[in-house]
C-alpha cells in the first residue's frame, strides 16, 4: 500500500538541521497575492513527515526565489485519519499531499478539491501518460496530478553472501523458490525476513506481497478486475497469490531470519529489516524502493554504513514474473490535491507537477518520480536511478498498488487486518472472506 508517511519515517536524520537552516533564508520579501493581508504563503499538508518533510520544504527554495511565493508544507503522521474531517470543517489546507487514490476519491466526493488546472492537465497528459493520470481523476474529470512515486516488488538481498554461496538473482518465480530452498540447505537458516509492524496500517507489507503474486501469476487484466471487485478475494487468482506467498511467509522453515519464526512477523516493524539484510543475518525482504533510505541508518556485518551496489552489502531485484523477461510491476506515489482557486496556489499546483520541481526533490536524495521529464541520473543512488528509468520506460507495466485502489474499508481496512490475522494462523479461506466482507462495510 502507499503508506508514503511511513515509509519515510527512517530516513536519514542527519539532514533534519540542513532543511531547518535553509528554510530559515526562504522568502522574506511578500508580493501580497493571495490570503489575508497580502500573506503569499501557500500551505501544503500531508503524511510525510521528519527529514523528508524538511527535504520537500527545500524543493521549494528556488520557486520561492523565482515567484516570491512561499511555501510552507508541515507533515501530520495521522494524516489519512484527519484529513477528510478537516475539508469537512471548512479547515482544509490550500494543497494535500494524498497517499492513496482511494483516499483521494473520498477528498473529492466532499466538493471541495479543485480542478486541474488546463496546464496541470497537460503536463500529465506529457510527463506521465493516461494510467497515472486516470489515478487523478474520478467520473472523467481530472483533479490531482501525481508527486513522486515509488516501485514495489523489489527483492533486497545481500551480493555478497550470493556470492559466497555461488547463487544467481532468479529470472522466474520458479527459480526464486529454488534459489530459496538452495539458501536454507547450504546455511541451515531462514532465507527470508519480513516485518508488517506499522501502528493502525500494521499488515500493509504483506498486501504488496499479494498484490505482486496477482499482478505476476494471474497478469494486469485480472488484476484490474480485481482492484474493481469483478474478481473478488475469495476467487481462485487471489488464493493463488495467498498460497505462493504462504509458500514463504507461513514456513517457518523459510521466515523470519534474524527474528524468530513465521509468526515473529507480525510484531516486526516494517523497516527493521533493513538492520539485518545490511548485517548479514536475513539474506533476504520483499520491500519496495522506499527501503533504500533505511540503509543509510543502519551498520553492515563491520559496523559500517552499508553499501547498496550490486557489487556491494546491499542490491536489490524486482521481484521475477512467470515466464522470464515477463514483467509488470506495482508502484505507488502520492497526488497533489488543490481546494483553493487562489493564483498563488494553482501556481504551486503547477510547478508541482513540471519536471523542475521533480528534479529538485530527487537531487536532494531518497526519492524517485514517475515524470518522463526528470533526470533519473539525479537520483542518490544507483538503485534509486535504475528504479526511475524502470518507471518512466514506456514498455513498462505499471499497475498502482492495488489496496490504495480499493475502498478504504478495504485497501486500508479487511486487506491490512486479514494479513495479520493469516500471519496468526488463520485459515486462508477464513482471511479470504474476512477481507472480502469489507465490500459490505
Amino acid at each position: 500500500m502507499g503508506m508514503s508517511e511511513r515509509y519515510r519515517l527512517l530516513a536519514p536524520v542527519g539532514l533534519l538541521a540542513v532543511g531547518a537552516i535553509a528554510l530559515a533564508g526562504c522568502a522574506e520579501g511578500d508580493s501580497g497575492g493571495s490570503g489575508s493581508a497580502g500573506e503569499t504563503t501557500v500551505r501544503i499538508s500531508g503524511g510525510i513527515t521528519g527529514s523528508e518533510a524538511d527535504l520537500l520544504n527545500q524543493s521549494f527554495e528556488q520557486f520561492t526565489a523565482d515567484t516570491g511565493i512561499k511555501v510552507e508544507y508541515t507533515g501530520d503522521k495521522s494524516f489519512e485519519g484527519n484529513i477528510v474531517t478537516k475539508v469537512t470543517g471548512g479547515d482544509a489546507p490550500d494543497i494535500a499531499i494524498v497517499p492513496q487514490p482511494g483516499l483521494l476519491k473520498t477528498l473529492i466526493g466532499t466538493g471541495d478539491v479543485q480542478e486541474a488546472s488546463d496546464a496541470v492537465s497537460s503536463n500529465v497528459d506529457e510527463y506521465w501518460g493516461e494510467d497515472w493520470k486516470s489515478y487523478g481523476s474520478e467520473d472523467g474529470t481530472f483533479y490531482a496530478a501525481p508527486m513522486l512515486a515509488n516501485l514495489k516488488g523489489y527483492v533486497w538481498y545481500s551480493p555478497a553472501k550470493f556470492a559466497e554461496w555461488g547463487v544467481e538473482v532468479p529470472k522466474t518465480l520458479d527459480e526464486l523458490m529454488t534459489l530459496t530452498a538452495t539458501i536454507q540447505q547450504k546455511t541451515g537458516s531462514a532465507p527470508w525476513c519480513a516485518g508488517f509492524a506499522s501502528g493502525d496500517a500494521s499488515g500493509w507489507p504483506g498486501t504488496d506481497w499479494i498484490e505482486d503474486m496477482v499482478l505476476r501469476q494471474s497478469g494486469p487484466d485480472v488484476y484490474d478486475q480485481w482492484v474493481a471487485n469483478e474478481v473478488k478475494f475469495t476467487d481462485a487468482p487471489i488464493k493463488e497469490a495467498f498460497d505462493a506467498t504462504g509458500e514463504i511467509l507461513l514456513n517457518s522453515s523459510y521466515v523470519n531470519a534474524g527474528f524468530g519464526d513465521a509468526k515473529s512477523i507480525n510484531s516486526v516493524a516494517f523497516a527493521d529489516v533493513a538492520a539485518k539484510v545490511a548485517d548479514g543475518s536475513c539474506p533476504m525482504t520483499h520491500q519496495a524502493s522506499f527501503l533504500s533510505a533505511n540503509f543509510l541508518t543502519v551498520t553492515n556485518a563491520a559496523g559500517e554504513t552499508p553499501t547498496v551496489a550490486p557489487d556491494g552489502d546491499v542490491y536489490a531485484f524486482l521481484l521475477p514474473g512467470v515466464k522470464e523477461g515477463e514483467l509488470a510491476v506495482e508502484g505507488g506515489g502520492e497526488f497533489v490535491a488543490s481546494f483553493s482557486e487562489d493564483e498563488n496556489v494553482q501556481k504551486v499546483v503547477e510547478f508541482m507537477s513540471t519536471p523542475e520541481f521533480a528534479d529538485a526533490r530527487v537531487k536532494l536524495g531518497g526519492v524517485i518520480s514517475a515524470n518522463k521529464g526528470a533526470d533519473p541520473s539525479l537520483a542518490s543512488s544507483e538503485f534509486l536511478t535504475e528504479a526511475m528509468k524502470t518507471l518512466q520506460d514506456p514498455s513498462t507495466t505499471l499497475r498502482f498498488d492495488a489496496s490504495d485502489l480499493m475502498p478504504a474499508t478495504v485497501g486500508a481496512g479487511s486487506f491490512w487486518k486479514g494479513m495479520v490475522s493469516w500471519i496468526d494462523g488463520t485459515p486462508t479461506d477464513q482471511v479470504l472472506s474476512d477481507i472480502q466482507a469489507g465490500y459490505d462495510n
